[in-house]
């Protein structure tokens, strides 16, 4: 059953991890097994798309592992059609649905999941995955169910878009350290060269950056070797 002061709860809690650093993997696990909490489930996962396919990203169980790994496998299922339609998809009972996703049916038979609903993870106009809920019994999954597995798709989506900005703001940070130290060795060589034939930094830079295009080589090459090897241009 749908529980609202874990379901308040939790999302006080996503909301702290959000703003700071994180694994996408360890927040979106979270995730699962907090929407397992909250709707009284036997299991939920996530799933993502990429090129056109559904790749597993993490299950909450056993029975949901295989329910994921499943449809990846045979590219058929609940979580599928949410990708590809951009809407819910809630099913009652699953042997409704043999037909349609036989594979998939006969492994919920197996691990014991009789219903399943899938709500895809939404980007502007784009869906990029979804949020998939697993029962033991037929459900009948109600309003108050969908609208807080939607909130929870919404915060995964939240988590996977921040991660990437996160991951492009340290590859920007690393690249400007690189560049500053860079910086640093080539102002450190201008130095020892413009000491060594007693002229300005200007006739020094002049001459390291002569060097590294008869050589072939970077300025930082040639830079480095003045200060770490001794060379002399």
């Amino acid at each position: 059953m749908y529980d609202h002061g874990l379901f308040l709860d939790s999302l006080s809690g996503f909301a702290r991890t959000l703003v700071g650093s994180y694994d996408v993997d360890d927040v979106l696990q979270d995730l699962s097994e907090t929407v397992t909490a909250v709707l009284g489930l036997v299991g939920s996962g996530v799933v993502l798309e990429r090129d056109g396919q559904l790749h597993f990203a993490n299950a909450v169980n056993p029975a949901a592992i295989k329910l994921e790994q499943t449809q990846q496998d045979h590219q058929r299922g609940p979580c599928l059609e949410a990708i590809r339609t951009g809407e819910v998809v809630a099913v009652v009972d699953l042997h409704e649905y043999r037909e349609r996703w036989p594979e998939y049916v006969a492994v919920a038979d197996q691990q014991g999941v009789r219903s399943a609903a899938g709500v895809p993870l939404t980007l502007a106009a784009d869906t990029v995955g979804a949020l998939n809920l697993y029962d033991a019994q037929p459900r009948r999954w109600s309003d108050a169910d969908l609208t807080a597995a939607r909130v929870f798709a919404d915060v995964a989506t939240a988590y996977l878009v921040n991660a990437s900005k996160l991951d492009q703001q340290r590859q920007l940070n690393a690249q400007l350290q690189q560049a500053l130290e860079h910086r640093l060795v080539i102002e450190q060589a201008k130095g020892i060269t413009a000491h060594a034939h007693n002229t300005d930094l200007a006739d020094a830079f002049a001459r390291i950056r002569r060097h590294a295009r008869n050589h072939n080589a970077s300025i930082r090459t040639v830079a480095a070797a003045i200060v770490e090897a001794g060379l002399r241009v």
